[in-house]
């Protein structure tokens, strides 16, 4: 790997005993082992981490463990489809929706482990790279740093051209795949949307040849669907501050979030890898200019993401509620009409906002989905 990209990139293998010497020794280990190995002694924990020398035994022996705790304990059912379209033999770029900040990469590893394919790189933002143990973990992990939105509009330009260039890197030489979420930060609202200006960043690397720089990063979508939207009282509560008062991210909130996500119950969970997007697809944009083809290839990502979401009862039951009307009560039942209210109602607590709206930003959330697909 090429030095000018050592801000940014994962450890290597040769960086690995160090991590593992470091995290074996935090302070916070103790609480981290009790959820992703109950069953052992913290003396064996630190001797198994002391033990792995490469990134791989690091994400099979505690990242797959850490992800099959969080599935037996808050999923119900976790399933895939579509991995058939994928080859062993190819690096991808996956291009997701994003509903939760740590699992929708987190719990594709697991498939990709499982199904004979290598975990991928994992984007990282640089506002979660805050705690030393948090880095030592994410870099472990195959997680690479990515610069939020700020400073000048130079600084934003050569920050988004090194990150393009280092995505490039990563696939096309590297050999290895790569984790993106289609936009910065998650889809608070349930409208999974591609943002047209990741497009642009990823052909900022091979500005001179845009179908090129799209065709040779083998953009493969991926729709990952929680039948109980990942922190939806949290992103609720952020949306009708957005909206109606003044939102400001409280210390703190992003770990919050994360917490929040990996221990509430989610229900259903369903990872679809959609058809990679082909060279002749993108060719028939050749005609269009730069702007107009990063759209377009933004609205080719979201159709197979759209396509591909799997719909669950809730999402149907917060339609039928927020339309007034029972188009969709042939799919799902009394019991889980009850339970999605009951979720609905807890809203009314929140004694300092407009209950009306907050139960409809809520609502949106669940139903915007059934719209778009």
């Amino acid at each position: 790997m090429d030095q000018k990209f050592d801000d940014i990139r994962p450890f290597n293998d040769a960086e690995i005993p160090a991590a593992m010497n470091r995290i074996a020794e935090s302070s916070a280990l103790p609480l981290l082992a009790s959820y992703v190995c109950p069953e052992k002694p913290l003396d064996e924990v630190r001797a198994m981490l002391r033990s792995f020398k490469t990134i791989k035994d690091f994400q099979l022996g505690v990242m797959h463990h850490a992800n099959e705790q969080i599935i037996e304990n808050s999923i119900t059912q976790f399933t895939y489809g579509g991995i058939e379209q994928l080859k062993t033999s190819k690096h991808y770029l996956f291009i997701s929706n994003h509903r939760d900040i740590m699992l929708d990469a987190s719990l594709l590893q697991n498939v990709l482990a499982d199904t004979g394919h290598e975990t991928s790189q994992i984007t990282f933002g640089a506002n979660l790279m805050t705690h030393p143990l948090v880095v030592d973990i994410g870099k472990s992990n195959k997680m690479f740093r990515v610069e939020r939105p700020g400073g000048s509009i130079k600084e934003f330009y050569k920050s988004s051209l090194h990150l393009s260039e280092y995505i490039r890197q990563v696939i096309t030489k590297e050999h290895e795949s790569v984790w993106i979420a289609q936009r910065n930060g998650r889809t608070k609202d349930g409208n999974d949307q591609t943002d047209q200006g990741i497009i642009k960043m990823f052909c900022m690397s091979k500005p001179d040849e845009k179908i090129a720089a799209i065709s040779e990063l083998n953009i493969a979508p991926i729709a990952i669907s929680y039948e109980w939207e990942s922190c939806d009282i949290l992103k609720t509560l952020e949306l009708y501050e957005s909206q109606y008062t003044k939102y400001t991210k409280k210390p703190g909130e992003d770990l919050n979030s994360i917490i929040t996500g990996i221990l509430q119950p989610k229900g259903q969970v369903h990872i679809e890898f959609c058809a990679p997007i082909q060279r002749a697809e993108l060719s028939a944009f050749s005609r269009l200019t730069n702007n107009e083809y990063h759209k377009a290839v933004a609205r080719l990502i979201d159709t197979r993401i759209n396509t591909n979401y799997r719909l669950y009862p809730n999402n149907y039951i917060a339609h039928d509620l927020r339309f007034g009307n029972k188009t969709y009560s042939d799919l799902y039942t009394q019991q889980e009409y009850d339970a999605f209210k009951q979720r609905l109602d807890s809203l009314e607590k929140y004694e300092t906002c407009d209950i009306d709206r907050l139960k409809d930003i809520f609502l949106g959330i669940y139903s915007n989905p059934v719209d778009n697909k």
